[in-house]
């Protein structure tokens, strides 16, 4: 099985490689435009940059669940029963403001870290970015959740959970966690556009996926399984010369914003997301 990077050389090598691309005299093809729709010219037409022998097989990468009554399984029990006490904690609020993702979601979920909130308009290659990326998160969690068909861990009781229980949610699979798998994708790319912050963006990130535990939505196993899903979907995309191409414009698109005016985000919000980042870990 072939070993990815870790995320500090994958961002050490997208840099390298954006910077030989741009000095190059024979600039490396990109992936096909993705600025209009050829039918609906006002709609982006967003594909994912992955496909062929560049999409990574993540049913042959991710580790099985735990079994059932093993130890990491009670571990996972252990956790969903110790978060229900999160109940109307400022911790279980955050988790349920991290129930939102896409990309004008996850400019959200880091406008504390960036101390701005971005305006999706402003910053069309970021948000090209993240959604073309997004697509390619989708099809590496899918595999997976169908292959294991995991329930999800408020299934068959009625622990209190921060979004409401429907038939849908609980129709889906759990394992790994979607949105911990995009979550850390996300903070992987937005820590490569942004290294200066990269540091506050993972612990981000990290948070991220963890509010699926406190949520109730998702086992802990879930969610690090998630995170090594993000990680393998982000190398897989440094290797892909649409996406640095696509990157590359981010990059110069989010630097000019961040230079210019800023919108402050909420301080008393941040001062709680700050707390529940930076404090002690889960504790079960």
């Amino acid at each position: 099985m072939p070993r990815f990077p870790t995320a500090l050389a994958l961002f050490a090598l997208l840099a390298s490689v954006a910077q030989a691309e741009t000095t190059a005299q024979t600039p490396a093809p990109a992936a096909p435009s993705v600025a209009a729709d050829p039918v609906r010219p006002d709609k982006p037409a967003h594909k994912p940059y992955l496909t062929g022998a560049g999409v990574p097989d993540t049913v042959q990468i991710l580790p099985a669940p735990p079994a059932s009554h093993s130890t990491l399984e009670a571990a996972d029990r252990a956790a969903f029963n110790a978060t229900r006490a999160m109940k109307g904690s400022p911790r279980w609020e955050m988790a349920a403001t991290d129930v939102a993702e896409g990309a004008a979601a996850i400019l959200e979920t880091f406008a504390c870290v960036l101390g701005t909130r971005v305006d999706q308009a402003r910053v069309p290659a970021v948000i090209t970015l993240f959604e073309r990326a997004r697509l390619d998160i989708a099809a590496g969690t899918r595999g997976p959740k169908v292959h294991y068909r995991r329930l999800r861990p408020f299934v068959g009781n009625e622990a209190p959970i921060c979004v409401q229980r429907t038939q849908a949610l609980a129709d889906s699979f759990s394992y790994p966690s979607g949105h911990a798998t995009q979550g850390w994708a996300y903070a992987l790319i937005m820590a490569a556009l942004v290294p200066e912050k990269a540091t506050a963006i993972l612990a981000r990130g990290r948070a991220y996926g963890e509010s699926r535990v406190v949520c109730g939505v998702h086992w802990m196993s879930d969610v690090a399984a998630g995170r090594t899903n993000g990680s393998v979907i982000f190398a897989a995309l440094v290797g892909d010369a649409g996406f640095r191409a696509d990157f590359e414009r981010a990059r110069v698109e989010l630097s000019k914003v961040l230079a210019g005016e800023r919108k402050a985000p909420d301080q008393a919000f941040c001062a709680r997301e700050s707390e529940a980042v930076n404090g002690p870990g889960l504790e079960f």
